[in-house]
């Protein structure tokens, strides 16, 4: 009984001392002015588009489609639609960029700022520490892509109509439309899912931050791997590899709009959402264990 006692007191102290840890990196996050860029260019991004599609003919563009689909146009040119057309042009743009800048950061930053010796000296493992950081870097994510839907909502709801529906035309899908309840449904899932590609990224750039390189290299270089790969994915001769190329399961999300959500293929491509970040960061923690930080 004694050594049960003693074992679930230290299973506590160990608990406490993760979460210690993982607040300490979050604090750090949060408090840096970089990890904010990606928010105040998300603001700056939607605030435009959302002058341009109401000050403009933009929007002649959007009736055009929703009457050529043989529904009314002026009731599906509301705050979710264009909402949803803003999230859908900052996923495959802006939202890849800042959560490889904060991924980058991670290892490569703290070596760079030579504070990673100092973490070190306290008795925690590094792969513990990794592990830690990477949990930071996933509520980041977590916190980007909410923020992303939470401020197209907030911004298309003082310009565009509250009421009416949604309208949308979904990559390999078609189109879908759905009343407004509807709409906020498939626009939340997405979100969750849009979670998946953000943090697959993030663990790409991860990985390469536990390397001997630059924060901006780590990040260059995650940016660089995952364009690649969907330049080679929209070749149209490669039409019958697409299941090799990872932006191929990425944009799982936009099947969260479909009216017939296609499960299995969902629950595929966040298998291999999960497999590859899974991947990333077994490489990345196996390559910082054996680095010598010492000199």
């Amino acid at each position: 009984m004694p050594n049960r006692a003693k074992m679930a007191e230290a299973n506590r102290d160990v608990k406490s001392m993760f979460y210690f840890q993982l607040k300490s990196e979050l604090w750090k996050l949060f408090a840096k002015k970089r990890s904010y860029m990606g928010f105040s260019m998300f603001l700056l991004a939607q605030l435009l588009i959302v002058l341009i599609f109401r000050y403009s003919n933009a929007q002649q563009s959007i009736l055009r489609s929703v009457s050529r689909a043989g529904f009314h146009g002026e009731r599906y040119l509301s705050m979710l639609t264009i909402a949803t057309v803003m999230v859908t042009v900052l996923a495959y743009t802006l939202l890849p960029l800042y959560v490889a800048l904060v991924g980058g950061d991670f290892v490569s930053k703290e070596v760079e700022d030579g504070t990673l010796r100092m973490i070190l000296c306290r008795p925690i493992s590094r792969v513990r520490l990794l592990c830690v950081k990477w949990l930071a870097g996933f509520v980041f994510a977590c916190v980007l892509v909410l923020s992303l839907g939470a401020f197209a909502l907030m911004f298309c709801a003082i310009w565009f109509p509250t009421t009416g529906g949604l309208f949308i035309v979904i990559p390999g899908q078609g189109l879908a439309v759905y009343e407004m309840a509807d709409g906020l449904k498939h626009y939340a899932l997405a979100h969750l899912f849009l979670v998946a590609k953000a943090s697959t990224i993030l663990s790409l750039a991860f990985m390469f931050s536990c390397f001997d390189m630059k924060p901006a290299a780590a990040t260059v270089l995650a940016l660089s791997l995952i364009l690649i790969d969907r330049i080679l994915m929209e070749l149209p001769y490669f039409q019958d590899l697409q299941h090799w190329f990872l932006g191929n399961y990425l944009n799982t999300w936009q099947m969260m709009f479909a009216e017939r959500i296609p499960w299995w293929r969902t629950g595929e491509s966040l298998s291999v959402m999960i497999g590859a970040s899974l991947t990333f960061v077994v490489i990345g923690a196996t390559a910082f264990q054996v680095r010598d930080i010492k000199s």
